[in-house]
């Protein structure tokens, strides 16, 4: 099989709006959490959200586009835009027809759906926008970047919830590996801060309620955790096959080498208690990139900070590495940019590719007292980021439904 790098990252996260902002967040432990203030949260149980701060899209397209596109289509092109452009890619000299776009969303075109429901209340008559079903559908953000770019090549959307954007970069990779296609962007994104989706999470008690105090209630691993953050952004990577991008003289920031997908088959939300699935596509991850477990450097686990799946996560990490798990850094980003459903996984694997590029390790913020029921002696990078080598990177992404995904990351050499 064909080997996979990545030549190009956008990134648009509540803490930081391109990939070197991104970077900078990481290093520095910021909190995107805040107090929720475009609608009303005050009948909310959760007021607060990781929000996406001072992007304006008027500043990247003209106002008849960003009309007919929910904000999660926008996000999108912003960030394929980015990463087209970091990794030096001219649709014009490329052949269109081997160039494809599979990119993801858990929710697609929710604040569309939400807002067309409100004008139909408020007028009182079934008269809805013509680009309602175009705007809402979770596969229309793939659909754009190809029509924006003119690639001809494969085009759908993943849709696995929280697992959404990582089956999308697992499925492109095997796609260039098998030699289906020299050059695919794939990623995710989600817009998904609305006041149904507050409600909706918040309906199940899977949102923190910290509501005094949001900037710490992110805490993956603490004793005092109590669910997570709902986040929004996007994430894209230029995916292609090495001798692809040796031949056009691309930049390289790394390689992706294996990937593995399970189901946890036990519960529609709640993750296996023993960390089963996670555990499984962990060893599948390894096996397809011919890894061994002591050959990680970095996890960048699911990490939600709820009760449930941190512990499951932590169990599932020492099933597989086993007395080497003490020497890993494992962290969770969620504690700063929050969840971003299913953008989550295109993000934290752009994480993972800076941890490598730069040699560091990002910090799981917000660590006040570790969960008894968790093994103290893993290093989780509370609170502060940590210089190390970084080779290889692991990312692991969980959805309801009971969907598993790892993606493995490698330096390139």
């Amino acid at each position: 099989m064909r080997r996979v790098v990545v030549t190009g990252i956008g990134a648009l996260t509540p803490i930081g709006n391109d990939a070197d902002a991104f970077l900078h967040g990481l290093k520095n432990g910021v909190s995107g959490a805040s107090t929720v203030t475009k609608f009303d949260v005050s009948e909310l149980k959760t007021k607060f959200a990781c929000q996406i701060k001072d992007f304006d899209p008027l500043e990247y397209f003209d106002r008849r586009e960003v009309k007919r596109m929910d904000p999660f289509a926008v996000y999108a092109l912003k960030v394929a835009e980015e990463a087209i452009q970091r990794a030096q890619l001219d649709p014009s000299s490329v052949d269109s027809e081997r160039v494809g776009v599979i990119f993801a969303s858990g929710i697609g075109g929710f604040y569309t759906f939400e807002m067309e429901v409100r004008q139909r209340e408020r007028i009182g008559k079934p008269r809805y926008s013509p680009f309602l079903i175009p705007k809402i559908i979770s596969d229309i953000a793939a659909g754009h970047i190809s029509i924006k770019y003119g690639f001809r090549g494969v085009n759908y959307c993943t849709v696995s919830a929280c697992a959404s954007s990582l089956h999308a970069l697992i499925n492109a990779m095997d796609y260039i590996r098998m030699g289906r296609a020299d050059v695919i962007i794939a990623g995710g994104s989600e817009a998904s801060v609305t006041e149904l989706a507050l409600g909706g999470f918040g309906a199940m008690k899977a949102l923190s309620t910290r509501n005094d105090d949001p900037a710490t209630a992110s805490r993956p691993f603490d004793k005092d955790r109590d669910g997570f953050v709902l986040g929004e952004g996007a994430g894209a990577l230029v995916l292609e096959s090495l001798d692809h991008a040796l031949q056009r003289g691309a930049p390289i920031l790394a390689e992706l080498v294996g990937g593995g997908m399970t189901a946890d088959a036990y519960h529609i939300t709640a993750p296996h208690p023993e960390g089963l699935g996670a555990r499984l596509v962990m060893e599948q991850a390894l096996h397809d990139a011919q890894l061994q477990p002591s050959d990680v450097d970095y996890i960048n686990v699911h990490g939600t900070s709820t009760p449930l799946g941190d512990v499951a996560e932590v169990k599932a990490i020492e099933e597989v590495f086993g007395e080497y798990a003490p020497k890993l850094n494992i962290s969770s980003t969620k504690s700063m940019t929050g969840h971003l459903l299913g953008a989550a996984g295109a993000v934290e694997t752009i994480a993972c590719i800076l941890a490598i590029q730069h040699q560091f390790v990002p910090p799981t913020i917000n660590h006040f007292e570790l969960d008894p029921q968790l093994n103290p002696n893993l290093n989780y990078t509370f609170n502060t980021a940590q210089e190390r080598e970084v080779h290889v990177a692991l990312n692991n992404a969980f959805g309801f439904g009971g969907h598993n995904a790892c993606i493995v990351v490698k330096k390139y050499t």
